[in-house]
């Protein structure tokens, strides 16, 4: 009985060995080609001997017995030679035949120096790349994904999931933390916040937060009128609080502060608000030339940044942005809805329409595929030699026959038909003269 193999397992030496016999099977296609060949040498042999039997009696069948016959030489011939490409014919020793699984170095070798030659020489790269438009072609793809279960997009999908939980996430997310904690240690804020807020205000996007900001207000002396009161009552001597003027004081206090508010709230040129925006006004031009404020602002951002609660915030956001590209990964139609694929489409309309974004992802292309070659090219044909090497005759007969097998079959067949041609044009001169 044949159990299935647990995942995990790595596979023995019969499984190796198994695994690669069903590699080199010749396909469906190449079993009918050679039985046509083949077929149509018998049909010859048949058709000889027919004629051979019936020429005495009807001199034209000597035109068909030729045929035959030189049919068979032709294909005898072409099989003879197809098979010594890769085996012995008849399994007999006969020198100069199973070239292939002899020769097996040599052609790897060759194909090794032909790869290196003419594939993965830098400057060879650098020419063909410029032919190569990645950004348009990217973008294009980009812009109309392929529906379905495309073979790249899966593929794709796999290959960033499986990269994704094969990562340690623990350093991952300490290189990231740490990324990030030192690209906000590098930037000065200050001057940041002082051209925001200038933009802000002269675009008057201030107006709704001094407005939130009253209203806030609004809603924190409402909440502490009591405290108003406690204060004014502590405050005001003995006939005050025993006439009750204190109550009384704290009332116009309070109604006094409420009335401020809603007037300021609603008149967009009430003195407070006006003096509420030059000080924002002088605030932004201090976060960006005021030399103190700034070294201020920088020691609340570091103090920020140490701080245990960015940290648990930082954290959770990493895990929360790590599970959301789990997802996309494993489930690569969630990537291209919703405004992930509207942004992912519009990021190929740019690619296709934007020259100068293109130019600089072709280039950056061009480079990393000259850089290759010229890091990895002798390394790739290393492996390609000792790979074909590694195989046994048998693999490497099998694959390169698989490969171009059919050809070698319609040889069989070509051979068949034009020595049979060649037979009958030659019995027709002798029949003639």
């Amino acid at each position: 009985m044949n159990y299935p193999r647990p995942e995990g397992i790595k596979l023995g030496m019969r499984d190796r060995d198994r695994d690669r016999d069903v590699r080199s099977l010749p396909p469906p296609a190449l079993v009918r080609m050679r039985l046509v060949a083949t077929a149509l040498l018998v049909a010859m042999a048949a058709l000889y001997f027919v004629a051979r039997e019936y020429t005495p009696a009807y001199p034209w069948v000597g035109f068909v017995r030729a045929f035959a016959e030189a049919a068979m030489v032709g294909g005898l011939a072409d099989w003879f030679a197809v098979t010594a490409l890769f085996r012995h014919p008849l399994g007999l020793p006969i020198p100069h035949t199973a070239i292939v699984p002899r020769n097996k170095d040599r052609i790897a070798g060759a194909l090794a120096q032909f790869l290196r030659e003419n594939f993965l020489i830098p400057r060879v790269v650098a020419r063909r790349m410029q032919r190569v438009d990645v950004a348009r072609a990217a973008g294009r793809w980009l812009e109309h994904p392929p529906g379905g279960n495309g073979r790249m997009r899966a593929g794709f999908s796999r290959l960033a999931a499986d990269l994704l939980e094969s990562l340690d996430q623990e350093r991952l997310g300490g290189m990231i933390k740490g990324a990030l904690a030192s690209r906000l240690r590098a930037i000065d804020v200050a001057p940041l916040f002082g051209q925001a807020l200038s933009a802000a205000i002269a675009r008057d996007r201030h107006l709704p937060l001094l407005d939130a900001m009253i209203r806030w207000a609004a809603r924190v002396l409402a909440a502490n009128e009591h405290l108003i009161r406690a204060m004014v009552h502590e405050r005001a001597g003995s006939l005050m609080r025993w006439t009750g003027l204190d109550e009384t004081l704290a009332d116009k206090i309070i109604d006094g502060l409420d009335m401020l508010l809603f007037e300021m709230a609603a008149d967009s040129g009430h003195p407070l608000r006006v003096k509420a925006e030059e000080g924002l006004r002088k605030l932004a031009t201090d976060l960006e030339a005021k030399q103190s404020l700034r070294d201020k602002v920088e020691a609340f951002k570091l103090e920020m940044i140490d701080n245990p609660a960015l940290q648990d915030w930082i954290d959770g956001l990493w895990e929360t942005t790590r599970a959301a590209l789990l997802r996309m990964a494993r489930d690569p139609d969630a990537a291209f809805a919703g405004r992930m694929g509207e942004a992912i489409q519009q990021l190929g309309v740019t690619l296709q329409q934007d020259a100068r974004l293109a130019d600089t992802v072709n280039r950056f292309a061009r480079r990393a595929a000259v850089g290759a070659a010229a890091d990895y090219g002798d390394g790739i044909v290393r492996l390609v030699s000792d790979t074909i090497r590694g195989w046994d005759a048998r693999t490497i007969t099998g694959r390169l026959e698989n490969a171009v097998g059919r050809d070698l079959q319609y040889i069989r067949i070509n051979g068949t038909l034009v020595g049979g041609l060649v037979g009958l044009a030659i019995h027709a001169v002798d029949v003639l003269l």
